[in-house]
């Protein structure tokens, strides 16, 4: 069985590190444990973990926090880290007005 694509897979039972409450994500305070408890409840790639604990949504976008999240995730799961499902990237979605587009940058 692939440990990826089978959700039934629970390895062993959770257990805490010492380490667990080090911060990965700074901009959502994510700590390594909510990370390796995710994998535990059945999150097996990155855009799982990503959208089960907001690791990498904040305001550097994963620019800082996505390889070390990358590395717990395979590291719980036996995997070396090129075998972990990278998420596709998007840029953040805001509102912007019509008149920024009208403008368009250009000098009347």
């Amino acid at each position: 069985m692939n440990k990826i694509t089978d959700r039934t897979f629970t390895g062993e039972e959770f257990v805490s590190h010492r380490d667990d409450s080090v911060i990965i994500c700074r901009c959502e305070e994510i700590s390594k444990g909510e990370i390796r408890r995710a994998v535990y409840d059945g999150m097996r790639t990155m855009s799982e973990v990503k959208r089960y604990v907001r690791a990498g949504m904040g305001l550097c976008q994963g620019q800082t926090c996505s390889r070390l999240v990358k590395n717990i995730i395979a590291k719980e799961l036996g995997l070396k880290p090129g075998e972990v499902e990278i998420p596709t990237p998007r840029s953040p979605a805001r509102p912007v007005s019509m008149e920024i587009y009208a403008n368009d940058g250009m000098k009347k």
